[in-house]
């Protein structure tokens, strides 16, 4: 019988590898640097044999040419290597990921799934910061969190809870979970269902049509976001309220019945980019909703996200 031995939680950003000096307080920083080294100590201390990873794409994986709502690599795996995230091919646990695809159908849970998958910093910051100097598999599973209509909070919830059954009929595996993504902030990327000017025309032009060429839409891509959170300041606040009432249910083990209808307010509250938080609401599920330890909370505005990291066991 399979086991889920630990669970972690941890925002991402790429503005680590690349704006690391520009932010006014580093000991904030340093503070969720230092987090994401304690939380990759706990993953080496429970002896996982392979970790399973809910992660974002941020339309350098999957484009507006197909968006699943939830996707499972099963086969090969490449990492787009954006911003100083790790690149190239990724090992996952072929077997395990192959049977966790076909125990969700049995369930009658419908997933994605991918033999050829291509994962962005919603994964791979993951791999970089948690998983480094570690040689374990993953099993990547991408949550569509950025291009509407996206998978309903609850469901994201009884998909991690389905995960953990589906681990506990595989035996002989001692699974990590870690869920990349969130808290709080916003990013200045249209809904591609009703763009406005020239800015957000062209990002849901990348959106649409990146697949093959993503890197040639990639410097004026971080120009609009740059601009944009510039020169609109106190519309791209991470709101620290939000965070830490969110990170309140997670020590309380209470995520999963406490947040489980989004409606406008998380939109309101978290900002498009705290959609990712559906990474740890399917994460705490899969590890049957255990009380967390939070390691870390930073408000840090330079990389526009509250960050967090904690971990359940």
């Amino acid at each position: 019988m399979g086991s889920t031995v630990l669970g972690i939680g941890a925002s991402h950003t790429t503005l680590m590898n690349t704006h690391w000096h520009a932010v006014t307080h580093l000991d904030r920083a340093e503070r969720f640097r230092d987090a994401l080294g304690d939380a990759r100590a706990a993953l080496i201390a429970a002896k996982p044999d392979v970790v399973v990873i809910f992660g974002s794409n941020h339309f350098r994986g999957f484009y507006l040419d197909l968006i699943p709502a939830f996707t499972i690599g099963v086969g090969e795996c490449f990492a787009s290597g954006e911003a100083g995230t790790p690149s190239g091919p990724q090992r996952i646990d072929v077997p395990l990921a192959r049977h966790i695809a076909s125990s969700l159908l049995d369930a009658s849970f419908d997933i994605a799934f991918s033999a050829k998958l291509q994962i962005d910093h919603g994964i791979s910051h993951a791999i970089q910061y948690l998983l480094r100097d570690i040689d374990l598999p993953i099993v990547p599973i991408v949550v569509n969190v950025f291009a509407p209509p996206l998978p309903r909070v609850s469901r994201c919830a009884e998909l991690g809870a389905a995960i953990r059954h589906a681990i506990e009929g595989f035996p002989g595996r001692r699974v990590a979970v870690v869920a990349s993504g969130g808290l709080s902030h916003r990013l200045p990327w249209p809904d591609w269902r009703t763009p406005s000017g020239d800015d957000e025309t062209f990002l849901v032009e990348a959106f649409l049509n990146g697949r093959t060429n993503w890197t040639d839409y990639e410097v004026r891509r971080r120009e609009i976001v740059i601009k944009a959170t510039t020169a609109a300041g106190d519309a791209y606040r991470v709101n620290s309220d939000f965070d830490r009432a969110f990170l309140a249910l997670v020590e309380r083990g209470e995520l999963g019945t406490s947040l489980l209808q989004p409606g406008p307010d998380l939109l309101a509250g978290a900002g498009n980019g705290g959609q990712e938080i559906r990474t740890w609401i399917a994460m705490t599920a899969a590890l049957g909703n255990a009380p967390g330890r939070i390691l870390a909370y930073e408000d840090i505005p330079e990389w526009l996200t509250g960050m967090a990291v904690a971990v359940l066991a």
